[in-house]
């Protein structure tokens, strides 16, 4: 598919991860790294959770990841483990390939058309990276976590009065169909190894990626 739907559509959701940079694998192997400690069954389980439940926030998966480690998750450990987590992953995803063709595309389209970021990474970490990689300037809101996918977009079309006929998600994840979906808006999936049996189930837009031929 071409990259003429969205580029129709007044204002874009963007996802970040797998979205607008490939990422995800980074953020995989800084999870089984966090885990491997607890030996390489449970890492490899941690893994593929995470590839099976992209878009979802650390702050709820490692609760999980650290109940089958063995240990309590408390309200601390999860917090030190998130700092570990981010500490491993921050500069991966900075450094981590551009999903082809979105550079081009949002230096392009970011006059004409209105963009936000919404993503399960938290919220000062999101800001970060953006700043780092110099594209903050192209989108008009970001939300992170501990804000919800779905809370985030309904915060964004009622803020900017925008209408749901005139905005689209793009994700690469359930999380990110969800959001659209309780929210009325349009989805386009952008289609990895990682979300094949998302791109059996859904009945949507799909896009390999922005590169328009």
């Amino acid at each position: 598919m071409s990259i003429d739907f969205i580029q129709k559509i007044k204002n874009i959701f963007w996802d970040f991860d797998g979205v607008i940079k490939d990422s995800v694998e980074v953020k995989s192997d800084a999870f089984e790294q966090l885990f491997l400690p607890f030996g390489v069954d449970v890492a490899r389980k941690v893994r593929e959770h995470h590839e099976k439940n992209g878009g979802i926030s650390r702050y709820d998966k490692l609760p999980i990841y650290l109940d089958w480690a063995g240990q309590d998750p408390s309200a601390q450990l999860i917090s030190e483990y998130s700092e570990q987590f981010s500490r491993l992953v921050k500069q991966k995803v900075i450094d981590a390939p551009w999903v082809f063709g979105i550079l081009n595309y949002l230096k392009s389209n970011h006059k004409k058309q209105q963009f936000f970021i919404v993503t399960a990474t938290p919220q000062q970490e999101i800001e970060d990276i953006l700043y780092q990689l110099k594209i903050a300037k192209y989108f008009r809101q970001v939300i992170g976590s501990p804000i919800g996918k779905i809370e985030a977009v309904k915060i964004l079309l009622n803020r900017y009065n925008i209408n749901p006929n005139q905005a689209v998600m793009v994700g690469d994840s359930i999380s990110d169909y969800e959001a659209s979906k309780q929210n009325l808006i349009n989805f386009t999936l952008r289609k990895t190894k990682f979300n094949k049996q998302l791109q059996e189930r859904l009945d949507c837009q799909m896009i390999e990626n922005f590169y328009n031929e």
